[in-house]
């Protein structure tokens, strides 16, 4: 039985505990949860899995990173310095969005220093074969579709992202209204499929099949937003809305399966946008968890969109996003470096604290007032070790010669925290 089915059922299994002392929960909590549909734990029942976590709006906010090489950028080694980077920055998921040299190697390379849930978008191998086999992309079939599955779930992959909520309909009515069109790679990859056989969607039509296969492995099914929007202008608009109603009908389909399911969000989204999209997503798909890409709430932050990604992150997890996907600075603009990576997840994983604080979360809590106490208390390596990047807090701490090594480089004699100690001490306040 798959987690879902488990849970439906009243069984906890050694995961829901796993993710339960994570949360600072009961175990009965994360059961319930997961069997509403309003929780997700992914994991491939082949793979052994580390540390795995549940993604879902009564728990902390989560961070998934991408990595994956690129016609321009196809080095192993790279990626798999990228995947141990993001992890030990604090990602809780990671993805392979691989396009370039041996796919299932990589893949495989990545899935064994990878020790927390893995998921893939399997359309980019199918793609992929078809190239290298000289065919073109509207030759695509069902059964192309499924053996890569197979293989991947056969692999260990823990989620797979698939397209099937981009419609015919949606496409023909709604694409050319937009300034940029299609921006998901695997929903560009569909839509040209569509245009080319003049059909409906084959991940679409044969969504069940597709069910059926990820129940076996218990592979979680992260639905895609193929159409999300790309630009500012484009948010909200009827393709989105349209592929989203048509994903929560899709979400309840994986769920009478027994299979687990997430949704994926925007996207661009301005701020004002933002809180609607999450309750959006909440009436249409069940409050299934939500995964969203940043939302980056500007197109202008190029060199800096993990920046803009934080922003919008932070206030999409306060209005019930459960997972957020990181965007590095090198989005728009470059494949992204080991630098990049870091960068994208402490910026998303600042964001998701930042939303816990305002969901209320104890965990979230207790650790401000610990770093707060000891910044009164001008304890630095207490500070420095309950920072988000404890090394980065303390290479900063270190690089100034200090007369006074109690206080920061800022204040001196005028620190604002001795000043008031003192006052205390002489009974004025």
């Amino acid at each position: 039985m798959t987690q879902l089915e488990l849970a439906r059922n009243g069984i906890i299994t050694d995961e829901m505990r796993v993710c339960a002392q994570r949360e600072g929960v009961l175990p009965d909590k994360v059961m319930e949860e997961v069997a509403l549909g309003r929780a997700v734990i992914p994991k491939n029942r082949l793979r052994p899995l580390e540390r795995p976590c549940v993604i879902g709006k009564a728990f902390s906010v989560k961070i998934n990173a991408n990595v994956g090489t690129s016609p321009d950028s196809c080095s192993l080694e790279s990626e798999r310095e990228k995947i141990e980077t993001a992890i030990l920055s604090g990602a809780d998921c990671v993805m392979d969005l691989s396009i370039a040299g041996n796919l299932k190697k990589i893949r495989r390379a990545l899935l064994e220093v990878a020790t927390v849930p893995f998921g893939t978008v399997p359309i980019y191998e199918v793609t992929y074969n078809l190239v290298r086999d000289g065919r073109d992309v509207e030759s695509m079939t069902i059964d192309d579709v499924l053996a890569v599955l197979e293989g991947q779930a056969k692999d260990g992959v823990d989620f797979f992202t698939i397209h099937a909520g981009l419609t015919k309909r949606a496409v023909e009515r709604y694409v050319d209204k937009r300034v940029m069109k299609v921006v998901s790679r695997g929903g560009s990859i569909l839509t040209e499929w569509i245009v080319k056989n003049n059909k409906e969607n084959l991940l679409y039509e044969y969504f069940d099949d597709i069910l059926a296969l990820m129940k076996e492995y218990d592979v979680t099914i992260s639905l895609g937003d193929g159409l999300r929007p790309g630009a500012i202008a484009d948010a909200t608009d009827r393709a989105q809305i349209e592929e989203l109603t048509v994903l929560g009908e899709l979400a309840d389909r994986a769920r009478s399966f027994g299979v687990q399911v997430m949704i994926e969000g925007p996207g661009h989204v301005p701020l004002n946008q933002i809180q609607m999209n999450m309750e959006l997503e909440a009436n249409l798909c069940g409050d299934a968890p939500f995964y969203v890409l940043g939302p980056l709430p500007t197109d202008v932050a190029v060199g800096f969109d993990h920046i803009s990604g934080a922003i919008g992150g932070a206030i999409a997890g306060w209005f019930g996003a459960s997972m957020l996907c990181y965007v590095t600075p090198a989005e728009h603009i470059s494949h992204p470096d080991k630098n990049d990576v870091f960068l994208g997840v402490i910026g998303a994983k600042i964001a998701a604290h930042s939303a816990d604080l305002a969901r209320g979360n104890r965990q979230a809590w207790e650790w401000d007032n610990a770093i707060s106490l000891a910044r009164f208390n001008q304890d630095w390596d207490g500070q420095i070790r309950l920072a988000i990047h404890p090394p980065t807090a303390k290479r900063l701490r270190d690089r100034m010669d200090l007369k006074d090594k109690s206080a920061c480089s800022m204040c001196g004699e005028f620190c604002a925290i001795k000043r008031v100690k003192n006052a205390k001490e002489a009974d004025k306040i």
